[in-house]
């Protein structure tokens, strides 16, 4: 009975200390066709506020987020 119990709370301990399920229907989910949708948009704006400057814009990533900066 004992060795049940022990069992029963290693699953329980197993279940909670879990990394949560990726669950794309929550409503604070971020979608990878909006991420893309986001990242074309700050693309554009990038291109557009370079090209006032006669320049282009050119991306890089940078601690997991995408810079654009200004190139001739």
């Amino acid at each position: 009975m004992r060795r049940f119990a022990l069992l029963g709370l290693c699953v329980m301990a197993g279940c909670v200390n879990s990394p949560p399920m990726d669950n794309p229907s929550s409503p604070n989910a971020i979608r990878p066709e909006s991420q893309d949708r986001m990242e074309a948009r700050q693309l554009e704006r990038a291109e557009a506020d370079c090209a006032a400057q006669g320049k282009h814009a050119v991306s890089r990533r940078s601690e997991g987020m995408t810079v654009y900066d200004c190139a001739e």
